[in-house]
C-alpha cells in the first residue's frame, strides 16, 4: 500500500529535491552522491523526496535497470516516500522510460505513477497532501514529463505538449471543484520552460546563473496555463547543473534545484546539494532553501538585479 502524504502536527510539509544525480554504475563519484543524499535526508527529515530527472546518465550505465535500482536503494534506506520525473538522459541507455517507470513502481516507498496513457510522456501525475485531520486534500504536487529532445529538425530540447497542459488544467479544475477552492500547488519537471529566461533577464532573482537556460525553442504555453489556473505557486526544475536561481514571475516562483550528482560536470567552488521546500497547511506560499555538502544551509541566496535596458526614440 502506497504511503499517504499529509501535513505534520506542526502544519508543515517538507520536500527535498534532488536533481541531476547522473548515476552511472556505482563508481566512487556515485558513492559521493549517495552519501550526500543520505546525509541531507537524515538532517532534513523530509516528508517527501523528489528526483527531478537525469537520475541516470543513461549512456554511461552498463545496465540502466541495475543502476536505477542502486539509486532507489538510497531513497529506500532513508525510509521516506519519494516521487520522480524523467530527464533527457535517463532513457539513453539500455532501458526506455516505460521500463524505468516499472522499476520505480517496484519500490515500497515509491509513489510515482506512469500517468494516463493518452497523455504524451511517462510520468504525468498529481499527488495530494492531505490535511492534518485527513478530511480532504490540502495541497497538490504536479509531476510532468518534460521529454528529451526536440521532435522536429529545429534542434534543442523537447517541450511539454498541449495534451499535457490540458491534462494539468483538467486535474486543477477537478480538485478545485472537489474542495471548493484552489489548493496551493507545486509543479516538478526536468527541463526549464522558456519563462526561466524571462524571469532572470527582467526580474529580480536570487541565486546564480553560471550557464545558459537550456529551455526548448518552442513555447507551448504551460506558464500561461499555470497563471490562469491560479493554483501552482512554484515550479522546480533541474537540467542545468550550475544554475540555482529562483525568481517570481507574475505570481509564480520559477526555481532551479541544486545539482546533486558528482559523476557529471559541475563548477569549481559550486557545491553539490539539494533544494528544500516547505509548505504550511492553509497558506498559499512556501519557503525554500539550499542544503549543500558539508551541512551548509543557504537560506538567503545572492540577489540578482535584471539587466537595465534603455530605449531611445529615433
Amino acid at each position: 500500500m502506497k504511503k499517504e502524504l499529509r501535513f505534520r502536527q506542526d502544519s508543515r510539509f517538507k520536500i527535498v529535491q534532488f536533481t541531476d544525480i547522473h548515476w552511472h554504475n556505482g563508481e566512487p563519484a556515485d558513492q559521493k552522491s549517495a552519501a550526500l543524499m543520505e546525509s541531507i535526508a537524515q538532517v532534513e527529515t523530509p516528508d517527501l523526496i523528489v528526483l527531478t530527472g537525469d537520475i541516470l546518465s543513461g549512456g554511461g550505465c552498463d545496465d540502466a535497470v541495475k543502476s536505477l535500482r542502486q539509486v532507489i536503494e538510497i531513497t529506500e534506506r532513508s525510509g521516506i516516500p519519494w516521487a520522480a520525473v524523467f530527464g533527457n538522459h535517463d532513457d539513453e541507455g539500455t532501458a526506455n522510460r516505460q521500463e524505468l517507470m516499472a522499476v520505480m513502481q517496484e519500490s515500497e516507498l515509491s509513489i510515482v505513477d506512469p500517468g494516463p496513457e493518452e497523455v504524451p510522456g511517462v510520468g504525468n501525475y498529481v499527488l495530494t497532501v492531505q490535511s492534518l485531520d485527513k478530511s480532504q486534500p490540502a495541497a497538490l504536487l504536479y509531476f510532468i514529463d518534460s521529454g528529451s529532445y526536440a521532435p522536429t529538425d529545429i534542434g534543442g530540447y523537447d517541450w511539454i505538449r498541449r495534451e499535457q497542459i490540458e491534462w494539468y488544467l483538467s486535474e486543477s479544475a477537478r480538485y478545485t471543484a472537489l474542495v471548493g477552492n484552489k489548493l496551493p500547488a507545486l509543479a516538478f519537471f526536468h527541463i526549464p520552460i522558456p519563462e526561466y529566461h524571462e524571469v532572470w533577464d527582467f526580474h529580480t532573482c536570487y541565486g546564480v546563473k553560471y550557464e545558459d537556460v537550456c529551455a526548448p525553442k518552442i513555447n507551448t504555453g504551460l506558464f500561461a496555463a499555470l497563471h490562469e489556473a491560479g493554483d501552482v505557486m512554484g515550479t522546480f526544475v533541474g537540467h542545468e547543473h550550475v544554475n540555482d536561481f529562483w525568481g517570481n514571475l507574475h505570481g509564480i516562483r520559477l526555481c532551479y534545484g541544486r545539482a546533486t550528482g558528482y559523476n557529471t560536470y559541475g563548477r569549481d567552488g559550486f557545491s553539490r546539494g539539494a533544494r528544500v521546500i516547505e509548505l504550511t497547511e492553509g497558506e498559499h506560499q512556501f519557503e525554500t532553501w539550499l542544503h549543500l555538502e558539508n551541512g551548509v544551509l543557504v537560506r538567503e541566496q545572492k540577489e540578482h538585479k535584471p539587466i537595465q535596458r534603455t530605449f531611445t526614440e529615433d
